[in-house]
């Protein structure tokens, strides 16, 4: 059965019919961090507590409890019978009806697993196909447009599940020959996220496939001045052997 309406949560968050069909209205910030809330929690249930701080931080205004009963009557009608809203003691529960909501960080979950198994199993050439896929449900940011105490909690689990797809990604493709595109996005990411080793490996190991083994040690080089100044600690085991896989000439090709 195809589902009838999507949620996302890797970008703005938004509650659309199937398919790219048009947007269902939410109203602003704290209508989209409760449903994110309610999404983000798998079918269990919120208390007040969770959401009111979700919301407003530790200083939530007086009417705080009817204000989030309001925004949580407010989703019944853009969920459109596609997952039942239930109040239960002194909280929220929202469980999808099976086959009428598709959400988007659930989809990538199911992507990525399978492709860091496709990965492991050997079959680079369809695990990068995979978690390609998996990447493009990102639409920006996730829970972009939720309130600022729900996104400093929420996002970096999500941003680790990204940043880890983004990784086993590029090793699939690398292991299907393609280094030389590599070596310029790998380029930027080890910039970005400096202290992420795997990144740098794996930025070391293209440079290497592309003929650039000066290169890949340079990068070796800079990695450990970056930790030993930053965090006072050497390369850990992956850039290590990484550095003596360069050396041995080992990922020539």
């Amino acid at each position: 059965m195809t589902p009838f309406l999507e949620t996302a949560l890797l970008g703005p968050v938004r509650i659309r019919a199937a398919s790219g069909g048009a947007e269902n209205a939410l109203g602003g910030a704290k209508p989209r961090t409760v449903l994110a809330a309610l999404l983000l929690a798998e079918g269990r249930v919120v208390p007040d507590s969770r959401l009111i701080r979700a919301l407003w931080g530790e200083r939530p205004p007086a009417r705080s409890v009817p204000q989030l009963h309001t925004y949580a009557s407010r989703l019944r009608a853009p969920l459109d019978g596609a997952a039942r809203l239930e109040r239960v003691g002194r909280g929220y529960r929202l469980s999808a009806v099976p086959g009428r909501l598709a959400c988007d960080h659930h989809l990538f979950a199911e992507r990525t697993a399978l492709g860091g198994t496709l990965l492991r199993q050997g079959d680079a050439r369809r695990a990068a196909a995979v978690l390609r896929s998996a990447l493009d449900l990102w639409q920006g940011e996730a829970l972009a447009d939720t309130t600022e105490q729900l996104a400093q909690e929420e996002r970096p689990w999500l941003e680790e599940a990204r940043l880890t797809a983004l990784e086993d990604r590029a090793e699939a493709e690398l292991a299907t020959g393609l280094p030389h595109g590599l070596v310029a996005e790998l380029t930027g990411l080890v910039l970005r996220y400096p202290l992420r080793e795997r990144f740098r490996c794996l930025l070391m190991t293209a440079q290497c496939r592309a003929g650039q083994p000066a290169a890949a040690l340079l990068q070796f080089h800079s990695g450990r001045e970056l930790l030993a100044d930053r965090l006072g600690v050497g390369p850990g085991p992956l850039l290590t052997r990484t550095f003596q896989q360069v050396l041995a000439g080992e990922l020539a090709a």
